[in-house]
């Protein structure tokens, strides 16, 4: 907790002063353009992975960056009430459903039931996903290790989008041209953001014009 202290006194002495005015302009209210979900993981940081300001991202977390469908969970869930109010209240023009590498909570969904005897409500969460292990199970047995957990990754990542297009007044601003979904893949070792191209059914890294391609 030492260095959570020692940084919230850096942050006001240093950082806050400089750009009192800016965060007395946020203090007043907030009008993000993009709802970003994502991991709980702690590795994962939406600000810093997108370089975006305080105010620009309404950012959801949970674990496994998990979207319940629209009924499944109605009223019981925070991310359900999270995408209510970013769509119907600040309607953001952008949502963003991030996975990421070496996830946890992806290489959960084929652990072995006894693994979560003391984790029951992992276990119930994590069940949501049961279709993404059911795909992998199906299509991908064939693959282990490494090459399995990416895909799963992936899947998941696509499995969400799907769960969030079954919202009404999500499905009707993205008929309408006022919304857009995009899926993206956030690798951890090499800094790269993927996403998801439904034309060529694939996850593609993000390259900013003008930039080298590596």
């Amino acid at each position: 907790m030492e260095k959570l202290y020692k940084g919230i006194h850096k942050f006001r002495e240093s950082y806050f002063t400089k750009e009192e005015d800016f965060f007395k302009g946020l203090s007043h209210n907030q009008e993000p353009e993009v709802l970003f979900i994502t991991c709980a993981d702690s590795r994962v940081d939406p600000n810093l992975v997108t370089q975006s300001l305080p105010g620009e991202l309404f950012i959801v977390r949970n674990v496994g960056n998990i979207v319940p469908p629209y009924n499944a969970g109605r009223g019981k869930s925070s991310a359900i009430a999270a995408i209510e109010f970013a769509v119907l209240v600040l309607a953001v023009k952008d949502i963003i459903l991030c996975g990421h590498s070496n996830c946890g909570a992806v290489a959960a969904l084929h652990m072995e039931e006894d693994k979560f005897a003391e984790m029951p409500y992992l276990k119930e969460w994590l069940k949501i996903c049961s279709p993404v292990a059911e795909t992998i199970n199906k299509y991908y047995k064939h693959l282990e290790g490494a090459k399995r957990q990416k895909v799963t990754e992936e899947e998941n990542i696509l499995f969400q989008l799907r769960n969030i297009e079954t919202y009404p007044f999500v499905a009707e601003r993205l008929n309408s041209g006022g919304l857009h979904l995009h899926g993206w893949y956030y690798d951890i070792g090499t800094g790269h953001v993927h996403s998801y191209n439904p034309v060529s059914d694939s996850f593609e890294k993000i390259v900013y014009k003008g930039d080298k391609d590596e």
